[in-house]
């Protein structure tokens, strides 16, 4: 798949689905690479041009030293978009790559037609400053499996660690992360966490008219609902829909629901 040249550096992207249909930008979220994209761009397909980046610091792009900025990166997404020639794009974000998304609808407001924001922030408070100090921390400290043990304590809420099959999967995901190709390497987390850190567009969201749903998880307790909510209650276009007995990763705990709710609405808004 191919790489192309947007904001000084070198971005991978892939595609699924056919061109003729209506694009759709999908933005991962810190330390993940756009392949994790792959069970919701599956079930989507049908419907729209998926489009997967890898965002930078990450998977197949560059991995330029930080720190990284929310701006920077969205800017990243506009060369992408711009160089394949497409406008007035239905964006989704989930967790960095929503306030990727966020930056991108303020910066370049005629790429974006509507933005799907999963678990998103408009800022941080201390403690969500604290979680990612943390977690550049971990990175420069643990073994890949430990740091990846860390971030599904981080993600997945108590009734998926209740579930014997969800922790056997936990665990198998752990083993394959232990001898996985292509690791994110320090600064390339370090260069994304310093982005999320200081992402702040709270006082902008006011001018984002595109409709926007913002989807989350109940016990959050990396980004918490109040995170969301103050992003709804801001923006003039926007709803919100919270998963009960979910976590950050409430679109792979109830993947086909979601799958088929974000589908819905945007088909609605294409």
């Amino acid at each position: 798949m191919p790489t192309i040249d947007s904001n000084g550096i070198k971005l991978y992207y892939e595609e699924l689905g056919d061109a003729s249909k209506p694009p759709l930008l999908l933005i991962m979220g810190i330390t993940a690479p756009g392949s994790v994209w792959y069970d919701h761009a599956k079930a989507w397909q049908k419907d729209f041009r998926c489009i997967l980046v890898d965002n930078r610091g990450v998977g197949k792009s560059d991995k330029p030293k930080g720190p990284y900025t929310t701006a920077q990166m969205a800017d990243d997404c506009a060369g992408l978009l711009e160089t394949l020639n497409l406008e007035n794009v239905s964006v989704a974000g989930v967790s960095m790559g929503s306030t990727i998304a966020l930056e991108l609808a303020i910066r370049h407001p005629k790429l974006v037609k509507s933005l799907l924001l999963m678990c998103p922030w408009a800022r941080c408070d201390n403690k969500a400053k604290a979680i990612f100090e943390h977690m550049m921390v971990c990175k420069a400290r643990f073994r890949p499996e430990e740091f990846s043990h860390y971030i599904q304590l981080l993600i997945y809420a108590k009734a998926s660690w209740d579930n014997e099959e969800t922790v056997k999967e936990l665990a198998e995901g752990r083993a394959a992360d232990a001898i996985g190709e292509n690791q994110q390497p320090l600064h390339g987390l370090e260069g994304q966490a310093y982005a999320c850190i200081n992402h702040n567009v709270y006082d902008k969201l006011g001018s984002i008219s595109q409709p926007t749903f913002i989807v989350g998880g109940e016990e959050d307790e990396f980004t918490p609902t109040w995170m969301s909510k103050e992003i709804a209650e801001a923006m003039p276009n926007a709803e919100l829909y919270l998963y009960p007995k979910s976590g950050h990763i409430f679109h792979f705990e109830n993947l086909n629901d979601f799958n088929q709710r974000a589908l819905n609405w945007l088909s609605a808004h294409k």
